[in-house]
């Protein structure tokens, strides 16, 4: 899949760090370092915009090795890039460790992964079909 993209940042456009990776990084574009303080949060832009096909978004998700190491996650994961959006790629970031943490420009802040998604019809009934399971939710899928 070809997707066009506009990089107005300083950095490298995102790419595959492997044949087999989900996820492309996304690097923070700044003039100046962010400090995130602990539980502070902050939009980071990255520079990029892009153009997704109808019936395709990208999700923008934490690094795993930025939430382990330094506490630092995206606060709405995933985020949801629709295909009709075309402005900047920004991410939300917070810190969720007990140390400020400080984001320079290019440091990799999040990944990007592409995937396709339906849109659905929604009808309107009284009642919907019984299942085992039933109204039972959060941890309640009948295995103990």
């Amino acid at each position: 899949m070809n997707i066009n993209i506009v990089n107005k940042s300083n950095n490298e456009i995102p790419k595959y760090e492997t044949n087999a990776s989900a996820g492309m990084d996304l690097r923070a574009y700044l003039e100046t370092p962010v400090e995130l303080k602990p539980l502070q949060r902050a939009l980071i832009p990255t520079g990029l915009f892009i153009e997704l096909p109808i019936g395709y978004e990208a999700q923008i998700r934490p690094r795993s090795g930025l939430a382990l190491k330094k506490g630092i996650t995206v606060l709405n994961s995933p985020g949801t890039i629709d295909a009709d959006y075309r402005g900047e790629i920004k991410v939300i970031l917070i810190n969720l460790s007990s140390e400020p943490y400080v984001i320079n420009n290019g440091e990799r802040i999040a990944q990007m992964i592409i995937a396709s998604h339906i849109q659905a019809k929604l009808y309107p009934v009284d009642s919907l079909n019984e299942t085992e399971r039933g109204a039972g939710g959060f941890g309640h899928t009948g295995h103990k």
